[in-house]
């Protein structure tokens, strides 16, 4: 289950997928958070990824993990890492386990051009910290975009290693067509590159995605477009920020409202029902 706790960011990166969400100010409270959470648990969800906009952007971020570890033990978030300093030793106390980074980039320049701020050095230190505090095994998600960074994959691959954590190379989902088809990066060549440089390859339930072991790297891929493979084997359930179950990433009209049913006092059975029907709505984007 993934789940965004705010639309709110720190950043304002130019190709922002916001979740597929339509735009929205509500956030729940924790207490509806984590009843959504007990109904997961109930029907056998047990992974919880938190997201945003930037989680850290809540100041109840910790209590929000810690209601959740009382019913899920693998508890992970994404982040942008740029106050993952300030946060990741409370993180870690109250039961996240581990986390992805949003991080293109190792280029200042680009990172404003990216992401709108000059902000590449708390998000090194916010790596840093998460490493540091055991938050692990940490990702580095890179977006690779055509003519901004994907000339920066070997040197991301190294600075991975260096840090001892996990890269992961995203080719950039379509949203607008137009933009895609600018920036748009084919991954194809990288995996074919990767295939003959791994010393190991194995391959993740989750979507079939392969990681590849160079020397003191570690590399995934996540072909997410036009790839049947990773919509069949999906498996994950999201909830929007102001409550919403939503089978899958690439539409919103097979919405359910969760937060109404808990704010009208449902039992946790007519939940669990609720729950099951947006189970049902889910089936591939990409057939």
């Amino acid at each position: 289950m993934r789940i965004s706790v705010t639309q709110r960011c720190n950043l304002d990166c130019f190709y922002c997928h916001k979740e597929g969400q339509n735009p929205s100010k509500k956030e729940m409270t924790p207490s509806e958070i984590e009843k959504i959470i007990a109904v997961g648990d109930k029907i056998g969800i047990k992974k919880l990824k938190l997201t945003g906009g930037e989680p850290l952007l809540r100041e109840d971020i910790c209590e929000i993990v810690q209601r959740a570890s009382d019913h899920m033990k693998d508890i992970s978030m994404t982040t942008n890492g740029i106050l993952l300093d300030r946060y990741a030793a409370d993180l870690k106390g109250v039961g996240l386990r581990r986390v992805n980074v949003s991080f293109d980039t190792l280029d200042s320049e680009k990172y404003k051009i990216i992401t709108g701020r000059d902000r590449l050095s708390q998000a090194v230190a916010g790596v840093n910290a998460a490493v540091a505090n055991g938050l692990t095994p940490v990702k580095l998600n890179m977006v690779v975009m055509k003519g901004i960074n994907d000339d920066e994959i070997k040197e991301m691959i190294r600075f991975a290693g260096e840090k001892n954590v996990i890269l992961q190379l995203i080719e950039l989902e379509m949203f607008d067509g137009e933009f895609y088809e600018r920036y748009h990066y084919d991954l194809s060549p990288i995996v074919a590159e990767l295939e003959e440089r791994a010393v190991r390859i194995k391959e993740r339930k989750l979507h079939h995605r392969r990681k590849y072991f160079i020397e003191d790297s570690e590399v995934e891929v996540v072909k997410p477009m036009h790839n049947t493979a990773f919509c069949r084997n999906c498996t994950r359930i999201r909830v929007t920020s102001d409550g919403k179950l939503k089978p899958c990433l690439l539409r919103n009209d097979n919405l359910i409202d969760m937060v109404e049913h808990i704010r009208n006092g449902a039992s946790d059975g007519e939940l669990i029902k609720t729950f099951k029907k947006a189970i049902s709505l889910r089936e591939p984007f990409w057939m």
